[in-house]
């Protein structure tokens, strides 16, 4: 069981939910890093950045109306393009320096031009890395895309989207299984129009479905 529901999140996050209690001056500054490519970079309609809309600062929001007394950053490292073997390889340099007490990572969309194997290789590198060092991490499936067909288990987004569910329950880390968000929302007599920015980026309401599943880790 390594969904986004109840007792796991209680228990996987317990530790960094307590800290973010803790009332001056006893507390200490909390960092969540969020690793990725476009999307988390807050990239909408490319070339526009709408930072504020973006998951990683929605997050921040709820987490601060949640923990009032809480020291915390929320910290993005992703790049707009990139893909998991490049950030793996900048992996210490730019996301392991930050410290994190949560590590997000986010690369699916862009993944899918390396392909499984490339893909696995890296994620294994980053979460092996960031758990070596003690910080807890979130794997995110990724956002929907308007060329994937996302009820086809063939679908490369969908092949990704499974691996990375296989490597939460492997690694007993946290899981936001975004696709699966987008997906029930289709399902459910959604347009998935209305939560995209272009074909493959969110908009605010995509983002949102995003920073709400991240956020159930952080609601004790």
């Amino acid at each position: 069981m390594h969904h986004s529901t109840g007792q796991v999140c209680a228990d996987y996050l317990q530790e960094v939910c307590a800290a973010l209690q803790v009332e001056w001056p006893e507390n200490r500054t909390i960092n969540i890093v969020c690793h990725g490519h476009s999307v988390p970079a807050g990239y909408f309609a490319t070339p526009h950045v709408d930072s504020v809309n973006a998951y990683p600062h929605q997050l921040f929001l709820r987490v601060k109306a949640r923990y009032p007394h809480a020291v915390t950053n929320v910290i993005v490292t992703a790049i707009g393009g990139e893909a998991s073997p490049a950030g793996a390889a900048r992996f210490a340099r730019d996301v392991l320096s930050h410290r994190p007490d949560v590590l997000l990572i986010d690369y699916a969309l862009n993944d899918r031009g390396k392909g499984l194997a490339a893909a696995q290789t890296a994620w294994r590198h980053m979460i092996e890395s960031a758990l070596a060092q003690g910080s807890k991490v979130i794997l995110l499936t990724p956002t929907a895309d308007t060329a994937a067909q996302l009820t086809d288990p063939q679908d490369p987004l969908c092949q990704h989207a499974e691996q990375i569910r296989a490597l939460a329950r492997e690694y007993h880390v946290g899981l936001v299984d975004s696709l699966q968000c987008f997906t029930e929302f289709v399902a459910n007599g959604g347009v998935l129009a209305d939560l995209m920015s272009q074909s493959n980026h969110p908009n605010r309401a995509g983002h949102a479905l995003v920073a709400t599943e991240i956020f159930r880790w952080f609601a004790r």
